[in-house]
């Protein structure tokens, strides 16, 4: 019987590029899901099609920018399964441009859904977690949260302060038996790149192709190279790793 075989494990973001590949590590192991994504249609898809192949899934769409919404997740967890076992931060937003191109409403957006969501989401798993004899929680922080890229203000110190609240978590709760971590990738080929070489008017696969070029192992990765990093964190492979930042960049420093 695999590890995550009945075990409830919560994504956020789940119906984007790499949220779908790590849904689909734990779904291969017959764990129960609990998803949460803003885009409600693609949501109900992926939840009919786990469930056509016989897995339990329930679906909590909604605005990560509201505290109750994010509570709610863990809330319906321990509702529907009776437990949280591993929560997953995944969703999170780019908001490009220098300080003077960041409007107050591009800071307000990107703090709530890329920091004040995982605050959130991890006080109510901890706390269940905590009288529950434990789990694991992975964050997606970003390689420009520990080394910060050009131009985009807002982006970095929301990627910062995941990488910083996984390491504070990770040592308050370590004597809980909850650990937690971040994961840190530098670029990856999902929707969400592509969009952005677009709106820059540029061919996305051309864009993804120059970016690899810069990468020591010759290309970006891919959503799968993510999820199983985060897989890992969240297994019992991962017993003794807490309170930390990986990096899965493929070689590539960031200046």
């Amino acid at each position: 019987m695999s590890e995550f075989h009945n075990k409830t494990v919560v994504i956020t973001g789940a119906a984007g590029g790499i949220g779908r590949a790590i849904l689909a590590k734990f779904a291969n192991e017959k764990a129960k899901l609990i998803l949460s994504d803003f885009d409600t249609k693609a949501l109900d898809e992926l939840a009919a099609d786990l469930r056509h192949n016989g897995l339990e899934t329930h679906t909590v769409a909604g605005d990560l920018r509201e505290q109750a919404y994010c509570e709610s997740l863990i809330s319906t967890a321990i509702a529907e399964t009776g437990t949280v076992d591993v929560l997953i931060n995944n969703a999170g937003i780019i908001t490009r441009g220098n300080i003077l191109e960041t409007s107050d409403d591009d800071w307000a957006r990107t703090m709530d859904i890329n920091v004040n969501a995982v605050f959130y989401t991890c006080r109510a798993a901890i706390a269940h977690m905590v009288e529950n004899g434990g789990g694991a929680i992975v964050n997606t922080s970003s390689t420009w949260g520990l080394y910060p890229g050009p131009n985009h203000p807002a982006y970095i110190m929301s990627k910062a302060a995941v990488a910083s609240l996984s390491k504070c978590l990770g040592r308050d709760h370590a004597g809980n038996g909850v650990r937690v971590n971040a994961v840190c990738p530098n670029e990856v080929n999902t929707p969400m790149i592509r969009t952005g070489f677009a709106i820059r008017g540029f061919d996305a696969d051309e864009g993804v192709a120059e970016l690899g070029k810069s990468v020591p192992l010759g290309r970006i990765a891919e959503p799968e190279d993510i999820a199983d990093v985060i897989h890992f964190l969240a297994s019992d492979a991962a017993r003794y790793v807490t309170g930390t930042t990986i990096e899965v960049n493929g070689g590539k420093p960031v200046y």
